[in-house]
């Protein structure tokens, strides 16, 4: 079927939660004190959640496939993706596993995360319907190490969509466990689009040196855009690497999913056939949106008001090298 027949741009299979946010801190709290938050929102979190919402904001036709559960935090995930035009039915309502919350706190650019899993360390690989992938031009997955029943088929699943003409995206995302036990050389070879930031990428190659992981990686990458903050990003595709300084934000809010929307202005370019220097452009812009609003996806509003904003009130970082 031709790509403009397709039902879907992008499926995102991945984690769902809410993020509950405490900021405006004084300070990162200390055991045994109790502190002031001057500000908290409750909003869609999770990386696939978030990048899935911003999508379909920026103009794709997304899907999700995930599971939460018949609650009120279900319901409030669902609600934020439907009401930024994510389709939601094939997302699994477990009526005997809560759905997942993280608590951030925010200290000016600093931040502490607590997760409580829930129903996202529960998605098996058997439960996702793949017959969806037949109508989709693109398959996103995130957070490896947060699904620990879908890990082991996580190869499976990208060569199942390549094989169905889809191309494919992953972000791995941290390892609460701090192993980072990963077969990078067997996943990596059905992906076409890695997004691991600075710190991932160093511990999953075990190399300490960004510049030295990147060389390590560089033969098991199609394309790799290594996330580095506020300095921006590196984008790798066979010999060649792309530096890009990033946006420097007039005013931040926090940044809690801005790599989740970095990936989504790069695989929106992506899919519009864009060179890598465009997909780069817009996921740095993308991503300094982001952290222009609490959460990961309230500054999200559309493609024209993102590049409009970012062009007129943000100013190239300047990076330094990794």
């Amino acid at each position: 079927m031709p790509a403009n027949e397709k039902k879907y741009d992008v499926v995102v299979v991945g984690e769902l939660n809410v993020d509950l946010i405490l900021s405006q801190l004084p300070q990162l709290p200390e055991a045994g004190r109790e502190i002031f938050a001057r500000r908290m929102d409750l909003t869609l979190g999770s990386s696939a959640g978030i990048l899935a919402a911003n999508l379909s904001r920026l103009g794709n036709r997304v899907v999700f496939l995930g599971k939460i559960g018949q609650d009120a935090f279900g319901q409030l995930v669902l609600e934020h993706l439907e009401n930024a035009g994510v389709d939601t039915q094939y997302i699994i309502r477990d009526p005997l596993i809560p759905t997942g919350a993280s608590i951030g706190l925010q200290h000016r650019d600093d931040r502490a995360m607590v997760t409580y899993p829930g129903a996202m360390d529960h998605l098996q690989f058997a439960e996702l319907p793949l017959n969806v992938l037949k109508e989709a031009r693109h398959l996103h997955f995130s957070a490896y190490f947060f699904q620990p029943r879908l890990r082991d088929d996580v190869n499976l699943l990208f060569a199942t969509a390549q094989k169905l003409g889809l191309t494919t995206s992953f972000d791995m995302q941290s390892d609460p466990a701090d192993r980072w036990d990963f077969p990078y050389a067997n996943v990596l070879q059905h992906v076409d689009l890695f997004f691991p930031n600075e710190l991932e990428l160093t511990r999953v190659t075990k190399i300490p040196d960004v510049s030295v992981a990147i060389e390590h990686i560089r033969s098991h990458v199609a394309v790799m855009a290594v996330k580095r903050g506020s300095e921006g990003s590196i984008t790798i595709h066979g010999s060649q690497t792309i530096h890009h300084p990033g946006y420097k934000s007039p005013g931040l809010v926090d940044a809690i999913g801005a790599g989740d929307s970095f990936d989504a202005g790069f695989i929106h370019q992506y899919l519009r056939n864009g060179s890598l220097e465009e997909c780069q452009n817009l996921a740095n812009m993308t991503g300094a949106w982001s952290t222009t609003a609490p959460g990961g996806t309230t500054a999200f509003t559309g493609l024209t008001n993102t590049v409009q904003y970012v062009r007129n009130q943000f100013r190239h970082a300047s990076a330094s090298p990794p």
